[in-house]
C-alpha cells in the first residue's frame, strides 16, 4: 500500500458538482492498493498515519499526531499511486489492484484508521470521479510505501 498524507487546514471532496465530504484541519489521506498488500501492511499504514506527529506543539515543533490536535481525517482511494513510468510517457497502471481485491482492503482500511484514531473518518467514492479542494498546511507532505518502511 502507498500513501500520500498532507497536513490541511481544509479540504472539501465533490462528486458530481456536488460536495460529498468534508473537512476542517487534519491530514488529506491518498491511498493505492496493489494485490501484494495484505492484512498487516494495512494494519502497519493506518497506525502510522495516526500516530505521525506532524502538528505543531505548543513550541511550534511538530511533535503531535492528528488526534492530539482534534484534527479530521478525509481517506481517498487512488489507484494512480501504483503509476509505472518505466517505459514510454503513458503511466502504466497495472500494479493497482482491480476493485474486486481493492475495494475489502480499501473498506476495511477505513475501518482500521477509525479505530486507531477514534473517530470517523470521511471518504470519497471508490471509483468515482472525485474533485479535490484542499489547503496544504506547512506545506507538510509525507509518502508511505509498505513495500519500504523507511
Amino acid at each position: 500500500m502507498r500513501a500520500i498524507i498532507q497536513r490541511v487546514t481544509d479540504c472539501s471532496l465533490e462528486i458530481d458538482g456536488k460536495i460529498f465530504s468534508s473537512i476542517s484541519h487534519g491530514l488529506l489521506v491518498l491511498v493505492g492498493i496493489e494485490d501484494s498488500d495484505s492484512p498487516e501492511d494495512m494494519e502497519w499504514l493506518s497506525g502510522k498515519i495516526a500516530r505521525l506527529r506532524i502538528f505543531d506543539d505548543a513550541a511550534g515543533v511538530m511533535n503531535c499526531p492528528v488526534t492530539d490536535v482534534q484534527g479530521e481525517v478525509m481517506l481517498v482511494s487512488q489507484f494512480t499511486l501504483h503509476a509505472s513510468t518505466k517505459k514510454g510517457n503513458r503511466p502504466s497502471y497495472i500494479r493497482a489492484s482491480k476493485p474486486e481485491t481493492a475495494i475489502p482492503l480499501y473498506e476495511a482500511f477505513i475501518k482500521q484508521m477509525e479505530s486507531d484514531l477514534g473517530q470517523t473518518v470521511k471518504t470519497g467514492q471508490f471509483g468515482a470521479h472525485m474533485n479535490i479542494r484542499f489547503t496544504n498546511n506547512g506545506p507538510v507532505t509525507i509518502f508511505l510505501d509498505t513495500k519500504n518502511k523507511e
